[in-house]
């Protein structure tokens, strides 16, 4: 299966580096679509949250 025909059928995944207010929204969307979704992130509080199913973002 080429690249073009794994966009279409959306048997790819995507990972999201930094899950603030441009890559948490972002990674969301992808997740929506039925994209398998990785968000990756160094802040131990927000990892804390989003694993809580909370939302940090204001």
């Amino acid at each position: 299966m080429n690249l073009l025909e794994k966009i279409n059928d959306r048997q790819f995944s995507v990972a999201v580096v930094g899950l603030g207010y441009v890559g948490l929204p972002l990674a969301v969307e992808f997740a929506k679509a039925n994209i398998k979704t990785f968000g990756i992130d160094v802040d131990p509080g927000k990892i804390a949250q989003l694993n809580a199913g909370k939302n940090y973002i204001q």
